[in-house]
Protein backbone atom coordinates (compact mmCIF):
# COMPACT_ATOMS: atom_id res chain seq x y z
CA UNK A 1 0.00 0.00 0.00
CA UNK A 2 1.42 3.96 -1.36
CA UNK A 3 2.17 5.65 1.64
CA UNK A 4 0.36 9.20 1.12
CA UNK A 5 2.43 10.72 3.46
CA UNK A 6 5.26 9.98 0.47
CA UNK A 7 3.17 11.99 -1.55
CA UNK A 8 3.36 15.17 0.10
CA UNK A 9 5.40 18.07 -0.60
CA UNK A 10 8.33 18.55 2.44
CA UNK A 11 6.47 19.90 4.76
CA UNK A 12 3.34 20.18 4.16
CA UNK A 13 1.38 22.90 1.77
CA UNK A 14 1.73 26.08 2.23
CA UNK A 15 -1.59 27.12 2.46
CA UNK A 16 -1.07 30.50 3.57
CA UNK A 17 0.85 31.25 1.06
CA UNK A 18 -0.21 30.15 -1.90
CA UNK A 19 -3.67 31.55 -1.44
CA UNK A 20 -2.57 35.21 -0.50
CA UNK A 21 0.83 35.26 -2.29
CA UNK A 22 1.21 36.16 -5.52
CA UNK A 23 4.05 35.62 -8.45
CA UNK A 24 3.18 39.56 -9.13
CA UNK A 25 4.46 40.27 -5.09
CA UNK A 26 7.41 38.09 -5.55
CA UNK A 27 8.60 39.55 -8.57
CA UNK A 28 8.38 43.00 -6.98
CA UNK A 29 10.38 41.98 -3.86
CA UNK A 30 13.03 40.51 -5.70
CA UNK A 31 13.19 43.25 -8.01
CA UNK A 32 13.13 46.02 -4.79
CA UNK A 33 16.07 43.34 -3.31
CA UNK A 34 18.04 42.99 -6.13
CA UNK A 35 18.35 46.85 -7.02
CA UNK A 36 18.24 48.08 -3.75
CA UNK A 37 15.32 50.55 -4.37
CA UNK A 38 11.35 50.92 -4.60
CA UNK A 39 12.13 52.95 -7.74
CA UNK A 40 14.07 51.42 -9.77
CA UNK A 41 12.06 48.25 -9.52
CA UNK A 42 9.17 49.73 -10.25
CA UNK A 43 11.21 51.32 -13.52
CA UNK A 44 12.28 47.78 -14.52
CA UNK A 45 9.12 46.58 -14.23
CA UNK A 46 6.76 49.26 -15.44
CA UNK A 47 4.84 50.02 -12.50
CA UNK A 48 3.95 53.11 -10.32
CA UNK A 49 5.67 53.48 -7.15
CA UNK A 50 2.53 53.14 -5.32
CA UNK A 51 1.78 50.15 -7.11
CA UNK A 52 4.98 48.70 -5.89
CA UNK A 53 4.41 50.16 -2.19
CA UNK A 54 1.06 48.30 -1.98
CA UNK A 55 2.26 45.07 -2.70
CA UNK A 56 5.09 44.80 -0.59
CA UNK A 57 3.03 45.97 2.20
CA UNK A 58 0.32 43.46 1.00
CA UNK A 59 3.04 40.65 0.99
CA UNK A 60 4.58 41.75 4.54
CA UNK A 61 1.04 41.80 6.12
CA UNK A 62 0.81 37.33 4.99
CA UNK A 63 4.75 37.02 5.83
CA UNK A 64 3.45 37.93 9.52
CA UNK A 65 7.53 39.80 9.49
CA UNK A 66 9.53 42.90 8.35
CA UNK A 67 11.38 41.97 4.92
CA UNK A 68 13.07 45.39 4.91
CA UNK A 69 14.81 47.63 6.47
CA UNK A 70 15.21 51.10 4.77
CA UNK A 71 17.70 53.64 6.35
CA UNK A 72 17.77 56.52 4.46
CA UNK A 73 17.73 55.41 0.77
CA UNK A 74 19.28 52.32 1.50
CA UNK A 75 17.18 49.12 1.46
CA UNK A 76 18.51 45.69 2.77
CA UNK A 77 16.02 42.78 3.55
CA UNK A 78 15.80 41.24 7.19
CA UNK A 79 16.86 37.97 7.33
CA UNK A 80 13.45 36.97 7.24
CA UNK A 81 13.47 38.95 4.07
CA UNK A 82 16.59 37.63 2.56
CA UNK A 83 14.95 33.92 3.52
CA UNK A 84 12.10 34.88 0.98
CA UNK A 85 14.48 36.21 -1.39
CA UNK A 86 16.35 32.72 -1.65
CA UNK A 87 13.26 30.91 -1.81
CA UNK A 88 11.88 33.24 -5.00
CA UNK A 89 15.14 32.85 -6.44
CA UNK A 90 14.76 29.27 -6.50
CA UNK A 91 10.89 29.30 -7.47
CA UNK A 92 12.13 31.66 -10.75
CA UNK A 93 15.37 29.41 -11.50
CA UNK A 94 12.49 26.36 -11.63
CA UNK A 95 10.39 28.77 -13.33
CA UNK A 96 12.96 29.75 -16.03
CA UNK A 97 14.23 25.89 -16.47
CA UNK A 98 10.39 24.87 -17.14
CA UNK A 99 10.36 27.54 -20.01
CA UNK A 100 13.28 26.45 -21.44
CA UNK A 101 12.11 23.00 -21.73
CA UNK A 102 8.44 23.75 -22.95
CA UNK A 103 10.40 26.02 -25.29
CA UNK A 104 12.67 23.05 -26.85
CA UNK A 105 9.12 21.01 -26.96
CA UNK A 106 7.84 23.88 -29.10
CA UNK A 107 10.34 24.08 -31.18
CA UNK A 108 11.20 27.54 -32.65
CA UNK A 109 6.97 27.95 -33.59
CA UNK A 110 6.74 30.19 -30.26
CA UNK A 111 8.84 31.08 -27.36
CA UNK A 112 10.95 33.65 -25.72
CA UNK A 113 14.23 34.94 -26.23
CA UNK A 114 15.27 37.18 -23.18
CA UNK A 115 18.55 39.11 -23.79
CA UNK A 116 20.84 41.90 -21.93
CA UNK A 117 23.23 43.59 -23.77
CA UNK A 118 26.01 46.93 -22.24
CA UNK A 119 24.90 49.94 -23.45
CA UNK A 120 27.06 50.28 -26.21
CA UNK A 121 25.85 47.00 -27.96
CA UNK A 122 22.40 48.76 -28.20
CA UNK A 123 24.06 49.90 -31.75
CA UNK A 124 24.15 47.01 -33.12
CA UNK A 125 22.33 44.47 -31.53
CA UNK A 126 18.36 45.09 -32.21
CA UNK A 127 19.45 45.00 -35.97
CA UNK A 128 20.32 41.22 -35.77
CA UNK A 129 16.83 41.15 -33.65
CA UNK A 130 15.42 42.39 -36.28
CA UNK A 131 16.58 40.20 -38.76
CA UNK A 132 16.42 36.99 -36.59
CA UNK A 133 12.74 37.67 -35.69
CA UNK A 134 12.01 38.39 -39.51
CA UNK A 135 12.97 34.67 -39.71
CA UNK A 136 10.80 33.43 -36.47
CA UNK A 137 7.83 35.97 -36.39
CA UNK A 138 6.16 34.28 -33.73
CA UNK A 139 9.04 34.37 -30.89
CA UNK A 140 8.59 37.26 -28.47
CA UNK A 141 11.76 38.97 -27.17
CA UNK A 142 13.37 40.84 -24.22
CA UNK A 143 15.72 43.26 -24.26
CA UNK A 144 17.77 44.69 -21.54
CA UNK A 145 20.56 47.27 -21.59
CA UNK A 146 21.40 48.32 -18.18
CA UNK A 147 24.87 49.14 -17.57
CA UNK A 148 28.07 46.95 -16.92
CA UNK A 149 27.68 46.12 -13.22
CA UNK A 150 23.83 45.35 -13.61
CA UNK A 151 24.61 42.78 -16.93
CA UNK A 152 26.97 40.85 -14.39
CA UNK A 153 24.84 40.88 -11.86
CA UNK A 154 21.84 39.78 -14.13
CA UNK A 155 24.53 37.02 -14.98
CA UNK A 156 24.53 35.82 -11.62
CA UNK A 157 21.11 35.88 -10.96
CA UNK A 158 20.39 33.28 -14.32
CA UNK A 159 18.01 36.37 -15.38
CA UNK A 160 18.59 36.12 -19.49
CA UNK A 161 18.92 33.72 -22.04
CA UNK A 162 22.23 35.51 -23.32
CA UNK A 163 24.30 38.37 -22.87
CA UNK A 164 27.00 40.63 -24.92
CA UNK A 165 29.34 42.46 -23.56
CA UNK A 166 32.35 43.98 -24.90
CA UNK A 167 34.99 43.04 -21.59
CA UNK A 168 34.60 39.72 -19.72
CA UNK A 169 33.80 39.77 -16.34
CA UNK A 170 37.26 38.82 -14.51
CA UNK A 171 35.37 37.49 -11.52
CA UNK A 172 32.97 35.25 -13.79
CA UNK A 173 35.00 33.43 -16.14
CA UNK A 174 35.15 30.12 -14.74
CA UNK A 175 31.59 30.28 -14.30
CA UNK A 176 30.52 31.62 -17.93
CA UNK A 177 30.50 30.32 -21.73
CA UNK A 178 32.07 33.04 -23.91
CA UNK A 179 31.75 33.26 -27.55
CA UNK A 180 33.70 36.47 -29.69
CA UNK A 181 32.34 37.71 -32.20
CA UNK A 182 32.18 41.17 -34.22
CA UNK A 183 34.65 43.61 -33.96
CA UNK A 184 34.36 46.69 -31.10
CA UNK A 185 36.76 49.42 -32.12
CA UNK A 186 37.70 51.92 -30.10
CA UNK A 187 38.69 55.43 -31.34
CA UNK A 188 39.21 59.33 -30.20
CA UNK A 189 36.24 61.72 -30.85
CA UNK A 190 36.69 65.41 -31.14
CA UNK A 191 34.68 68.39 -31.98
CA UNK A 192 34.97 68.93 -36.17
CA UNK A 193 36.17 72.36 -35.40
CA UNK A 194 38.66 71.16 -33.02
CA UNK A 195 41.80 72.24 -33.72
CA UNK A 196 43.84 68.34 -33.41
CA UNK A 197 40.76 67.39 -36.52
CA UNK A 198 43.73 69.16 -39.00
CA UNK A 199 46.94 67.19 -37.64
CA UNK A 200 47.38 63.49 -38.32
CA UNK A 201 49.09 60.86 -36.45
CA UNK A 202 48.94 62.22 -33.48
CA UNK A 203 50.80 61.90 -30.26
CA UNK A 204 49.29 60.18 -26.66
CA UNK A 205 51.41 62.63 -25.19
CA UNK A 206 49.67 65.41 -27.26
CA UNK A 207 46.24 63.97 -26.78
CA UNK A 208 46.94 64.03 -23.14
CA UNK A 209 47.10 67.78 -23.22
CA UNK A 210 43.44 67.58 -23.97
CA UNK A 211 40.11 67.48 -21.52
CA UNK A 212 38.02 64.49 -21.43
CA UNK A 213 34.46 62.91 -20.95
CA UNK A 214 34.13 59.63 -20.28
CA UNK A 215 31.86 56.90 -18.93
CA UNK A 216 31.86 56.09 -15.14
CA UNK A 217 34.46 53.70 -13.33
CA UNK A 218 34.15 50.36 -14.31
CA UNK A 219 33.06 51.08 -17.89
CA UNK A 220 35.02 48.30 -20.32
CA UNK A 221 35.49 51.25 -22.99
CA UNK A 222 37.37 53.38 -20.18
CA UNK A 223 39.09 50.79 -18.64
CA UNK A 224 40.69 50.37 -22.03
CA UNK A 225 40.94 53.82 -22.55
CA UNK A 226 42.82 54.21 -19.32
CA UNK A 227 45.00 51.36 -20.13
CA UNK A 228 46.48 53.35 -23.01
CA UNK A 229 47.51 56.50 -21.17
CA UNK A 230 48.85 54.08 -18.31
CA UNK A 231 51.22 52.22 -20.90
CA UNK A 232 52.73 55.68 -21.52
CA UNK A 233 53.29 56.92 -18.06
CA UNK A 234 50.38 59.24 -18.50
CA UNK A 235 47.14 60.60 -16.50
CA UNK A 236 44.50 61.97 -18.45
CA UNK A 237 42.44 64.99 -17.64
CA UNK A 238 39.28 63.87 -16.98
CA UNK A 239 36.71 66.66 -16.95
CA UNK A 240 33.56 64.80 -16.99
CA UNK A 241 31.65 61.38 -16.23
CA UNK A 242 28.76 60.56 -17.88
CA UNK A 243 26.79 56.65 -17.63
CA UNK A 244 25.48 57.44 -21.47
CA UNK A 245 27.19 57.25 -24.86
CA UNK A 246 24.61 59.61 -26.35
CA UNK A 247 25.09 62.33 -23.18
CA UNK A 248 29.08 61.79 -23.52
CA UNK A 249 28.59 62.67 -27.51
CA UNK A 250 26.74 65.84 -26.69
CA UNK A 251 29.23 66.99 -24.22
CA UNK A 252 31.79 66.29 -26.94
CA UNK A 253 30.04 68.34 -29.21
CA UNK A 254 29.43 70.96 -26.49
CA UNK A 255 33.47 71.71 -26.29
CA UNK A 256 33.51 69.85 -22.65
CA UNK A 257 35.98 67.49 -24.12
CA UNK A 258 37.71 64.98 -26.10
CA UNK A 259 36.20 61.30 -25.65
CA UNK A 260 37.43 57.80 -26.48
CA UNK A 261 34.34 55.54 -27.35
CA UNK A 262 33.40 52.71 -29.48
CA UNK A 263 33.02 53.33 -33.33
CA UNK A 264 29.41 51.49 -33.10
CA UNK A 265 28.16 54.69 -31.42
CA UNK A 266 28.68 56.83 -34.53
CA UNK A 267 26.82 54.28 -36.52
CA UNK A 268 23.83 56.61 -37.56
CA UNK A 269 25.48 59.79 -38.07
CA UNK A 270 28.46 59.04 -39.40
CA UNK A 271 30.82 61.63 -41.43
CA UNK A 272 27.97 63.63 -41.73
CA UNK A 273 27.49 63.83 -38.13
CA UNK A 274 29.23 66.76 -35.30
CA UNK A 275 31.59 64.55 -34.12
CA UNK A 276 35.19 63.47 -35.51
CA UNK A 277 37.50 60.79 -35.61
CA UNK A 278 41.01 61.62 -34.66
CA UNK A 279 44.13 60.31 -36.31
CA UNK A 280 46.02 59.02 -33.48
CA UNK A 281 48.86 56.41 -32.90
CA UNK A 282 47.94 53.15 -31.66
CA UNK A 283 43.85 53.63 -32.62
CA UNK A 284 41.70 52.59 -33.52
CA UNK A 285 42.24 49.84 -30.34
CA UNK A 286 40.88 46.63 -31.65
CA UNK A 287 38.56 44.93 -29.14
CA UNK A 288 35.67 42.25 -29.58
CA UNK A 289 32.44 41.34 -28.57
CA UNK A 290 31.27 38.53 -26.23
CA UNK A 291 28.08 36.56 -26.25
CA UNK A 292 27.80 35.21 -22.76
CA UNK A 293 25.74 32.52 -20.71
CA UNK A 294 25.87 30.72 -17.92
CA UNK A 295 28.24 27.43 -18.36
CA UNK A 296 26.06 25.30 -16.38
CA UNK A 297 22.83 26.79 -18.12
CA UNK A 298 20.77 24.42 -20.77
CA UNK A 299 20.28 27.02 -23.23
CA UNK A 300 17.04 26.69 -25.23
CA UNK A 301 16.17 25.56 -28.47
CA UNK A 302 15.72 29.58 -29.33
CA UNK A 303 18.52 30.98 -27.36
CA UNK A 304 20.83 28.38 -29.69
CA UNK A 305 19.43 29.46 -32.81
CA UNK A 306 19.49 33.25 -32.28
CA UNK A 307 23.52 32.53 -30.29
CA UNK A 308 24.54 30.32 -34.12
CA UNK A 309 22.39 33.24 -35.81
CA UNK A 310 24.34 35.99 -33.91
CA UNK A 311 27.75 34.68 -34.50
CA UNK A 312 26.88 34.32 -38.56
CA UNK A 313 26.43 37.76 -38.46
CA UNK A 314 30.38 38.86 -37.78
CA UNK A 315 30.99 39.28 -41.35
CA UNK A 316 28.07 42.28 -41.81
CA UNK A 317 29.14 44.07 -38.51
CA UNK A 318 32.75 43.91 -39.52
CA UNK A 319 32.23 45.47 -42.77
CA UNK A 320 29.64 48.00 -41.66
CA UNK A 321 32.54 48.77 -39.40
CA UNK A 322 35.01 49.08 -41.92
CA UNK A 323 33.09 51.35 -44.14
CA UNK A 324 32.66 53.79 -41.33
CA UNK A 325 36.27 53.35 -40.68
CA UNK A 326 36.56 54.66 -44.20
CA UNK A 327 34.22 57.03 -44.12
CA UNK A 328 35.43 58.82 -41.21
CA UNK A 329 39.03 58.84 -42.16
CA UNK A 330 41.02 59.88 -45.41
CA UNK A 331 43.69 58.01 -44.20
CA UNK A 332 42.76 54.18 -44.07
CA UNK A 333 42.73 52.13 -41.01
CA UNK A 334 41.93 48.46 -41.31
CA UNK A 335 40.24 46.97 -38.28
CA UNK A 336 41.96 43.88 -38.67
CA UNK A 337 45.54 42.99 -37.90
CA UNK A 338 46.01 45.42 -35.12
CA UNK A 339 46.92 45.06 -31.60
CA UNK A 340 44.28 44.40 -29.45
CA UNK A 341 43.24 45.71 -25.71
CA UNK A 342 41.06 43.35 -23.59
Amino acid sequence: MTDNNNLRFKGGLPDYLIRHTTFRQMQIFEAIVRLGSFTRAAEELFLTQPTVSSQIKKLTNVMGLPLLDQSGRSIKPTDAGNDLYQAIRQIFDCLSDLDTRLAGLKGLQRGRLRLAVVTTAKYFTPEILGDFCRKHNAIDVTLKVPNRDEIIERIQNNEDDLYILGQLPTKLESHIEAHCFAPNPLVVMAPKDHPLCKETNISIERLAKETFVFREVGSGIRDAAMKVFAEHGIVPNVRMELGSNEAIKHAVVGGLGLTISSLHTLTLEGASGPIAMLDVQGFPIQRKWYIVHPKDKELSLIAKTFLEFALSSEPIISARMQSLLNELSVHKKPIRGQGSAT
